[in-house]
């Protein structure tokens, strides 16, 4: 049987035995230690003198930083699988995406009865671990918001409810020998998984064969299953059988198992922290040394790269996915793949992207570039996917996603920094660092990605106390057009610098910020509910009160217009940057005379407790439009505002206050320019031609710009837009469009030309 190409790793099969129940978590951390990148266990839930599994595995992922671990196999009779399902996701979300499901049929079934569970026979349990499969994986797909209703043999759901979503694509991975058992691997599995042991001589040809067989009638290529094995053996001076000798005999075995049988993961059934110790240090190591040399000699396709038919015929035109460099390809993400509804889609917007590459370091962002510049699709640049706007993905195109750079790090104590990745949310940035004691102002939903706010602007929640998120930028790590991976600050390349705060998107990708953050304790957050009947009224009259508070008050407003007989109402989400709960208080009665108070709720909390961090894998929702603008009053604008609310053309409308600290530098200091505007207005509807309508007709000589992660009108047939955004900077933003991007590689957010 052929090499598959798979990327090889290394495990342990531990025992979970209850005598000595720290025992097998020290195995595992020794497991870590020693290199292997997996950690699994026995699962006989009938068995008692061993531990329970999955709390063995929970258990085991605190203590741990780095291994993926897994039942070897889980008894499905036992652990429900809607149960199942929802364990193994929340595994994966605690321990940071290191969680993979080792399933089987069943064993042993007078144990199994004798729990409680009815006995199948071998095809009645082949049956139920199908639709087991089935069942857990619907579950994980949370993009999906239609309730899930199954009615199979053994396992039927009445409208359950889906989610939450593992972190990464968990692999499923199957103990099986017999012919139908082998089969279900070929198509609906990501890996077989059986012990040498239970195995006589030409049973991995055969299996792999019968695999093989089923994955091609389903549109599978072979490569898309990988081979797991799980063996036992000792060590000795010398050769005493097989896997049982010096070091290098097994370094001999396993590469023959890996070139000629196809294994891509050997899991070491022992307890033994010896054995284990040189499996990961000597053995392992030595066998995906010789493994790649002969795969280099003989130019094997990694398994990344190979694609069965069904996923070939959902390829698009003017992509050479062929040409994608190696690095990429492992984790590179095309239509039919099973990540792939989780990753297409931003948060509000809709979008069928050819290719999803997901980088995981600068030098992999540097090639994503390259192989972008030689296709003929639009490129997409995705830190979170939350922005408004929605030009982080696209139809046909590539979508360069940044969720692998998602740390987050204080820098020093007594003059911190904050470096966080793009890819990482601010409810990430700001559950890290509550407690220190610090917060950076950051929009007003946590799921937003660190990267698209921190070269737009970022009006927040923090906005008039602590001015825009850009406004505390003080580095930032950026890859070229030209792929250069470059430090900007003020000392290096200061003009790049001053143009990726404001206009990031036309310069480069960010990778990292340096910030710097505000020392804040709790917040009081608000939020209030007010009759706006009088809608010109009621903006006018929290307009003056939000100019006249002082700057620890920032409020945004969002309005609902009269629909159906309901009466229009205001909702006011309020931070008010202090502890001193009576002028809290005192302003917050203010902002309560605006219009006939309906409702009203406030805390002290910690600010994190205020941008939540939320669910990264969008369901989209179509084509929303959205347009924008600022200004420094809301007397003349609010009737406008309030026609646009009730032309039907908009169905959801905001006013964001934005002055205060944000006025504190000049419009020239960074890209953003709006510095004397008080306000951001933006309305959302379903029709862009409606919306551009009404919206020039009733806004335009009331506005004073537009704020680019809220407007989606046609920059290319409005060049006027681009002097609305970048004002009296658009000037010396051309120059730089032309030093740093001459080909307009990053076209895709309001493009500069």
């Amino acid at each position: 049987m052929p090499d598959y190409g798979h990327d090889l790793t290394f495990g342990a099969f531990l025992t979970p035995q209850a005598s000595d129940p720290q025992r097998p978590v020290a195995l595992a951390r020794l497991t870590e230690q020693v290199g292997l990148d997996l950690a699994t266990f026995q699962d006989h839930p009938y068995q008692p003198s061993f531990l329970d599994t999955w709390t063995l595995l929970t258990w085991a992922a605190a203590q741990t930083e780095r291994i993926t671990l897994a039942g070897n196999v889980l008894n499905l009779p036992l652990r429900p699988p809607a149960v199942l399902g929802k364990s193994l996701a929340s595994l994966d979300l605690l321990s940071g995406g290191r969680a993979a499901l080792g399933l089987g049929a069943g064993a042993f079934w007078d144990a199994i009865e004798a729990l409680g569970t009815p006995r199948r026979t071998p095809g009645e349990a082949v049956t139920a671990l199908t639709e087991a499969i089935e069942v857990i994986r619907e579950l994980w797909d949370s993009a999906n918001t239609r309730s899930l209703r199954t009615d199979g043999e053994h396992y039927r759901l009445s409208g359950a409810k889906r989610g939450p979503a593992p972190r990464g694509d968990v692999p499923i991975w199957l103990g099986a020998y017999k012919p139908r058992m082998l089969r279900l691997v070929g198509t609906h599995a990501d890996g077989w998984l059986p012990s040498l042991s239970y195995l006589q001589e030409g049973d991995l040809a055969r299996g792999n064969a019968t695999i093989d067989a089923a994955a091609e009638k389903a549109g599978r290529h072979p490569a898309e299953i990988r081979r797991l094995l799980n063996i036992a053996g000792s060590l000795s001076p010398t050769s005493q059988g097989y896997l049982n000798g010096p070091p290098e005999q097994w370094v001999e075995e396993l590469t023959a198992l890996a070139l000629t049988e196809g294994i891509g993961t050997f899991i070491l059934a022992s307890d033994d922290p010896e054995l284990i110790q040189a499996f990961g240090e000597q053995i392992a190591p030595a066998v995906r040394d010789a493994v790649g040399k002969e795969r280099a000699s003989l130019g094997t396709t990694p398994a990344a790269a190979q694609r069965g038919s069904a996923a070939l015929a959902k390829r698009r035109e003017g992509i050479d996915y062929d040409g994608l460099p190696d690095a990429l390809a492992a984790s590179a993400v095309e239509p039919g793949d099973r990540a792939y509804p989780g990753m297409q889609h931003n948060y509000l917007r809709s979008g069928a992207p050819g290719l999803v590459l997901v980088p995981r370091t600068p030098a992999e962002v540097a090639q994503a570039l390259a192989f972008a510049r030689e296709q003929e699709v639009p490129l997409g640049v995705r830190s979170g996917g939350h922005g408004i706007s929605g030009r982080s993905t696209n139809d046909g195109g590539l979508v360069l996603d940044l969720r692998e750079f998602r740390s987050v790090e204080v820098l020093g104590q007594d003059a911190p920094l904050v470096r966080a990745g793009a890819g990482a949310t601010w409810g990430q940035v700001a559950e890290t660092l509550t407690p220190h004691g610090l917060a950076i102002s950051s929009g007003d939903y946590g799921g937003v990605g660190v990267g698209g706010l921190a070269t737009t602007g970022g009006v927040g929640l923090l906005g008039r106390a602590f001015g825009l998120t850009i406004d505390k930028v003080r580095a930032v790590e950026v890859v070229t057009a030209s792929g250069e991976i470059l430090h900007a600050s003020p000392q290096e390349n200061p003009d790049l610098f001053w143009g990726l705060r404001g206009a990031g998107g036309n310069l480069g990708v960010v990778t990292s910020v340096d910030i710097e953050p505000m020392r804040i304790e709790d917040v009081v957050f608000s939020q209030m509910t007010l009759d706006a009947s009088d809608t010109a009224g009621l903006l006018q009259r929290w307009g003056a009160s939000v100019e006249a508070a002082p700057r620890e008050i920032t409020s945004f407003l969002i309005l609902s217009p009269a629909r159906r007989g309901q009466p229009a109402v205001a909702q006011l989400m309020t931070v008010i940057a202090t502890q001193d709960t009576e002028l809290a208080v005192r302003q917050l009665e203010r902002l309560a005379d605006a219009g006939p108070l309906l409702g009203h709720q406030a805390y002290q909390l910690p600010y994190a407790q205020v941008v939540q961090a939320g669910d990264r894998n969008h369901s989209g929702g179509g084509s929303p439009a959205v347009r924008s603008t600022l200004v420094t009053h809301l007397d003349g604008a609010a009737d406008s505002f309030a026609r646009v609310a009730g032309s039907g053309s908009a169905y959801f409308l905001q006013i964001r206050a934005t002055g205060g600290a944000s006025h504190d530098l000049s419009p020239t200091e960074t890209a953003y320019p709006h510095r004397s505007q008080n306000f951001l207005l933006s309305a959302m509807g379903a029709n862009q031609q409606r919306l551009d309508e009404v919206w020039d007709t009733e806004m335009v000589g009331h506005g004073e710009g537009l704020y680019l992660s809220f407007d989606t009108a046609d920059v290319a047939a409005r060049p006027d837009l681009l002097e609305a955004a970048f004002g009296v900077n658009l000037p010396r933003l051309r120059d730089l469009k032309r030093r740093w991007d001459p080909d307009n590689v990053f076209s895709g957010n309001f493009p500069i030309t």
